[in-house]
């Protein structure tokens, strides 16, 4: 150590400590098991991934409901440069040749390995094109996702890494040439499990259930011999105690062995059935040979069964998956579910967050810098929704108490909220349709267009209370005392209900004909003034762009 070091000169931007993390020669040397190490490890947890039924369901569980949860590039503010940054990003998404939900379940490799490497290849809009790297469904020349080639766990030949510990790329030996290819990590993404030490290698998710793994493998092993042999004993092959004997020939010891070997393979199958010596010769003396079956008397001691269960519960809990065993034994509440698919979904939503975290400093900046956008603080970024939403009850439940309280105001946003969360049809028709009918409604024949009503003129006192509420005029319109105002200013209540009856009409539920009589009727309109609110629903023909605003000519209301 330098004496400027002791004394504590050196430089504020110098580094001086590591992260600690033990590797060499570009392998990493951090497991202390040693058949968890490199290729033994890889080949160990693809074999718990492929084999084991569990493990095996949770992580289908896991690529289920990511591969189904929804993603969204949020804009960095209302600014039109962070709108356009953000569109752009949405169509090289869509503009790649793998599909957005199979990256995604590529990506999530790195839960069982630890860690999973994606090589970004870019390419050159220019339309339709039989070059892969210029092909595209834009033609604007800017540089694009052509898509996110994976770079397999098995084919890591090492780890680069600089002067300070940081990892600089990854070193590729991958079939069929198997030659080194370097990777660097300015042209890939690295998603890992977590980052203890800066270890590139992550940590699987599958590690703290090998043990238990590791004894269920072996006890389900021996439970298959002891039912494929019927669980009836040990075959025992008696010899005689001349072919025993120290002295036996070499003739005598090969009819041993092949009587060993013989038991070995006894099993109850197609290929069932031994051929021995007879126990005694044709005196009726013993020969020595005999075949038998040692059993333990009475029930075995180990129910072998709960053991493979215990074990099994063992590796669903080390990764919270607990929820896929529930029921099996027809016990189980559904409280119990509900709370450990919660735990469950709440873990996933965070390796979701670091899936996001990767996207948004690694893919997203590199694509804008490679197109000449430099304004970081316009950057869009990448996000997922929830992984578990609440049920659709529980939420309207919530809804009624707080909208009942007077603590939320329904609008339009909250509509389109709760319709977007219950997987319901959007409102944008009924929008539509709505603005349609009041132009229908409060056209300037029907009401004036400042929705108010002129006061009532002045009448002689010896006019009754009948006369003075007989009639009030509305810019042309003469309202009757059998028709009040309240009758043509329809409230919210009314037009729902005629939204709902040319829906209805719309969709083949209700004929035309009746609806026009419901509406004059309900609504007190004539039949010509019902049938231009209905327009051309139920009709069969598209309105004449040029004539598509709805009028109403002036006319009486006929009494209700």
């Amino acid at each position: 150590m330098s004496e400027n070091e002791i004394n504590g000169k050196y430089d504020f931007l110098d580094v001086l400590g590591s992260t600690g993390l033990n590797r060499q020669a570009g392998q990493i040397d951090e497991e202390w098991l040693k058949q968890l190490q490199g290729e033994k490890g890889q080949k160990i947890f693809t074999e718990m991934r492929d084999n084991d039924p569990v493990v095996g369901a949770i992580l289908y569980a896991i690529k289920t409901l990511v591969r189904q949860t929804k993603s969204q590039i949020n804009t960095a503010s209302d600014d039109p440069v962070a709108k356009e940054y953000a569109a752009f990003v949405e169509e090289c998404i869509e503009d790649m040749s793998v599909t957005w939900p199979d990256f995604l379940a590529e990506v999530l490799s790195f839960l069982p390995f630890g860690w999973s490497y994606f090589e970004i290849l870019y390419k050159v809009r220019r339309g339709h094109n039989d070059d892969p790297k210029l092909s595209s469904s834009y033609d604007d020349g800017r540089v694009g996702w052509r898509k996110f080639g994976v770079r397999s766990q098995d084919t890591l030949f090492k780890w680069e890494f600089d002067d300070e510990g940081g990892l600089r790329g990854l070193w590729q030996m991958a079939p069929p040439t198997f030659e080194q290819v370097y990777i660097p990590l300015e042209k890939a993404l690295h998603f890992r499990t977590e980052t203890h030490k800066n270890n590139p290698e992550g940590r699987s998710i599958l590690r703290n259930a090998y043990r238990s793994w590791y004894f269920l493998k072996r006890i389900q092993g021996v439970e298959a011999v002891g039912v494929e042999r019927d669980l009836a004993g040990l075959p025992v092959m008696q010899v005689p105690v001349e072919l025993l004997a120290s002295n036996a020939t070499s003739s005598q010891k090969a009819v041993v062995d092949d009587f060993r070997d013989m038991i070995q393979k006894i099993r109850r199958d197609e290929y069932e059935g031994i051929v021995i010596p007879s126990e005694t010769d044709m005196d009726g003396n013993p020969t020595g040979f005999k075949l038998s079956l040692l059993s333990s008397g009475g029930r075995r001691p180990l129910d072998v069964d709960q053991i493979i269960k215990r074990y099994e519960s063992r590796v669903a809990l080390s990764v919270l998956g607990e929820f896929v065993l529930l029921g099996l034994d027809g016990v189980g509440s559904f409280a119990l579910s509900s709370s450990k698919t919660a735990l469950f979904a709440q873990a996933l939503g965070v390796y979701l967050q670091s899936i996001a975290s990767v996207f948004n400093e690694q893919a997203i900046p590199r694509l804008m810098r490679l197109n000449g956008w430099n304004q970081v603080e316009h950057y869009p970024s990448l996000s997922f929704s929830d992984i578990e939403t609440p049920d659709v009850q529980e939420i309207s439940t919530a809804l009624t108490g707080l909208v009942g309280a007077g603590i939320i105001t329904p609008d339009d946003e909250l509509e389109s909220w709760v319709r977007d969360f219950a997987n319901l049809p959007s409102s944008d028709s009924a929008t539509a349709r709505r603005d349609v009918v009041d132009e229908a409604l409060y056209d300037e024949q029907i009401l004036p267009q400042d929705e108010t009503v002129r006061e009532a003129p002045e009448l002689d006192e010896s006019q009754d209370e009948t006369e003075t509420e007989s009639e009030v005029e509305t810019e042309g319109i003469e309202t009757t005392a059998e028709v009040p105002v309240a009758a043509v200013t329809l409230n919210g209540a009314q037009v729902s209900s005629l939204l709902e009856i040319i829906q209805s009409v719309s969709t083949g539920l209700l004929p035309r004909d009746t609806a026009l009589q419901i509406i004059s009727m309900a609504f007190n309109l004539s039949t010509e003034k019902a049938d231009l609110v209905l327009g051309s629903v139920g009709r069969g023909f598209e309105p004449d762009p040029e004539t598509e605003t709805i009028t109403v000519e002036e006319s009486e209301r006929t009494d209700g």
